[in-house]
C-alpha cells in the first residue's frame, strides 16, 4: 500500500483528508466558500468607506453623500452577498455533481472543476464592476465632485476582494481537484496556470497603487482645493490598503505555490532514502499539478522497475539481474575458470509414487530452499532447476575469490541441513572445477544465461556416482587442490573413476 504524502502547512484540519466521504465533502466546501467569500466582500465594504474619507475632494464626503453610502453600502453588500453565494453555490455545486456522486470524472468535468475558481472570482468580479456603477450614480447625484474617487475606491476595493476571493476560493476547492485528478494530471486539462496567477498579483500589487496614486494626481491636478496635506493622507492611505493587503495576497500566493514544491521536495528525500511506496496527493490546478503528477508517474515507474528487476533477479540470480542492468546484454559468453556444483535428489521417481503432488511440491520447494540459502550464503549462483536437480555456479558471472572452496563449503553446508531439515530423501552432491564458457545462449528474442563446459559434464556425472559414496559428497580432486588450505582438511581421497564419456580416469575426493 503506497503512503500518501500529505501537506504539512496547517490546512488539513479545514480541508479534510483525502478520503472523506462526499456528503461531508459538499458541506466542507460549501461552508469555507461561503465563510470566505462573505468575509472578503465586508473587507471590501471596510476598503470602499476608508477610501471614500480620503479621496473625495474638499472637506470630504458630504452629510447627503456619506448618508447615501452609510445606506447603499451594507444594502448592495448583502444583496452582492446573496446574488453571488447563490451564483458560486450553484456554479460549484453543478461543476462538483460527479464527485458528490462518487463518479469518475469525464475529461470536460475535469478541466470544469480545475477552472472553478476562474470562474468563481469572475462571478465576484461582475459584481464588484455592478457596484462601481451604483457607487458612481450615487455620487454624481449626491456630489458631482466625488466621482472619480467613488470610481477609484469602489474599484481598488473590486481589486483587492477579487484577487483574495480568487487564492480562498482555490485553496477551499483543492480536495475537490485531487479527486478530479485522481493522483495524475494532463496539461490539457490544467486549469489557469501559475503565469497567469503571478499576472494577478501584479494587477494588485503593481498595477493597484499605481493607478491609485494616477487618480491622486489627476485629482490635485485639477482641483484647487487639493492640499499638499490631503493629498498625503491620500497616498498614504492607499499605501497603507494596498501594502496590507498585498502581504496577504502574497502570503497566499507564496504558499500555494511553494507547498506543492515542498511537497514533492520532501518526497524525493523519501525516494532517494530507498523509499519508493509514497505518492503525492495531487490538488494543484496549474503547472505545479503537473510536477506532482509527474513526480508520481515517476515513482510508479521506479515501483515497476524495481518488481520487474525483483523478478528478473528471482528467476535469474541477483548477480546475472545486476550483470544484464549494468550493460548490454548479447549472445554468447566468455571463457572462466568456475566450479560448478550439482545435486540431484535420491529415488525421487519412487518418493512421488507414494505420495500427493502437494506434498511431493512441499518436500521440493524445503529442498530448494536449502540449496538457493547455501549457494547464495557462498557466493554462488543457482542457474538452473532441473526438475529434482540443482546447477550452481561459482565465480560466474560475477568474479569470486576462491570459487573452489566456495563451491565445496556449500555442498558440504547443504549436505548437513539436508539429513536435518528433509531427512525423508536423500541427494548426491557433484562439485568439479574447470574451463567453462559464461554467457548467454538461446535466441535474440528469448535466451538464458548459463554455463557450458567439460566442468558442467564432470559435476553431473559426479553426482550420479555420489549418490552411492557415503556421505553422498564426491568432488574431483582438482578443486580441492586449488581450493583454500582450510577447505582441503575435510576432504580425503576417494579413487579415480572413468567418468562417463570421458577415456582417461577422474581423481575424486569426498568427505573426510
Amino acid at each position: 500500500m503506497t503512503t500518501v504524502q500529505r501537506r504539512r502547512d496547517g490546512s488539513d484540519w479545514l480541508l479534510g483528508p483525502p478520503d472523506q466521504p462526499s456528503g461531508r465533502l459538499r458541506i466542507r466546501v460549501q461552508a469555507l466558500l461561503t465563510t470566505l467569500l462573505v468575509g472578503t466582500n465586508v473587507i471590501g465594504a471596510a476598503i470602499v468607506f476608508g477610501l471614500t474619507f480620503l479621496v473625495t475632494p474638499g472637506d470630504g464626503p458630504s452629510t447627503a453623500y456619506l448618508t447615501a453610502l452609510a445606506i447603499a453600502v451594507p444594502v448592495y453588500v448583502a444583496v452582492a452577498v446573496v446574488i453571488g453565494a447563490s451564483l458560486v453555490t450553484v456554479s460549484a455545486l453543478r461543476a462538483l455533481r460527479w464527485s458528490l456522486e462518487d463518479k469518475e470524472p469525464t475529461a470536460e468535468e475535469r478541466r470544469t472543476v480545475l477552472r472553478l475558481p476562474w470562474r468563481l472570482t469572475l462571478i465576484q468580479s461582475v459584481l464588484w464592476i455592478g457596484g462601481v456603477v451604483i457607487f458612481t450614480v450615487i455620487a454624481a447625484t449626491t456630489q458631482p465632485e466625488a466621482v472619480l474617487g467613488a470610481i477609484f475606491a469602489v474599484g481598488i476595493a473590486g481589486l483587492v476582494v477579487s484577487a483574495i476571493a480568487y487564492l480562498f476560493t482555490e485553496f477551499a476547492l483543492r480536495p475537490v481537484a485531487a479527486r478530479a485528478l485522481a493522483g495524475r494530471a494532463d496539461a490539457g486539462e490544467m486549469g489557469a496556470g501559475v503565469e497567469r496567477r503571478m499576472l494577478v498579483f501584479w494587477g494588485l500589487g503593481t498595477a493597484a497603487p499605481v493607478l491609485g496614486l494616477v487618480v491622486a494626481a489627476l485629482a490635485a491636478l485639477t482641483r484647487d482645493d487639493t492640499s499638499i496635506s490631503r493629498l498625503a493622507y491620500i497616498v498614504l492611505g492607499l499605501a497603507s490598503v494596498v501594502l496590507l493587503f498585498g502581504l496577504l495576497v502574497t502570503v497566499l500566493n507564496a504558499r500555494s505555490v511553494v507547498t506543492p514544491i515542498a511537497d514533492v521536495q520532501r518526497a524525493l528525500a523519501r525516494v532517494g532514502e530507498g523509499d519508493l511506496d509514497v505518492e503525492i496527493w495531487v490538488d494543484d490546478g496549474t503547472e505545479l499539478g503537473l510536477l506532482q503528477s509527474g513526480f508520481n508517474e515517476m515513482v510508479q515507474g521506479l515501483r515497476e522497475r524495481e518488481r520487474i528487476r525483483d523478478l528478473f533477479g528471482r528467476h535469474v540470480g541477483e548477480s546475472v539481474a545486476q550483470a544484464a542492468t549494468d550493460g548490454d546484454v548479447e549472445l554468447g559468453g566468455e571463457t572462466r575458470l568456475v566450479s560448478v556444483l550439482m545435486i540431484d535428489l535420491v529415488g525421487s521417481t519412487t518418493y512421488a509414487t507414494t505420495r500427493s503432488p502437494a506434498d511431493v511440491v512441499t518436500m521440493l520447494n524445503r529442498f530448494f530452499a536449502v540449496v538457493v540459502e547455501e549457494v547464495d550464503d557462498h557466493g554462488g549462483l543457482v542457474n538452473k532447476f532441473m526438475g529434482d536437480a540443482v546447477l550452481a555456479i561459482f565465480g560466474a558471472p560475477a568474479d569470486l575469490h576462491d570459487h573452489a572452496g566456495a563451491a565445496l563449503a556449500s555442498a558440504r553446508r547443504i549436505a548437513e541441513r539436508l539429513a536435518d531439515e528433509v531427512p525423508e530423501i536423500g541427494a548426491g552432491i557433484g562439485v568439479s572445477t574447470g574451463q567453462a564458457v559464461a554467457g548467454n545462449v538461446g535466441h535474440r528474442s528469448r535466451f538464458e544465461y548459463t554455463v557450458i563446459g567439460d566442468a558442467v559434464n564432470a559435476a553431473a556425472r559426479l553426482t550420479e556416482l555420489a549418490k552411492d559414496v557415503e556421505g553422498r559428497i564426491l568432488v574431483a580432486t582438482t578443486t580441492v587442490t586449488v581450493a583454500n588450505s582450510d577447505e582441503q582438511r575435510h576432504w580425503r581421497a576417494a579413487g579415480s573413476p572413468t567418468l562417463r564419456g570421458r577415456q582417461d580416469p577422474t581423481p575424486t575426493s569426498r568427505l573426510a
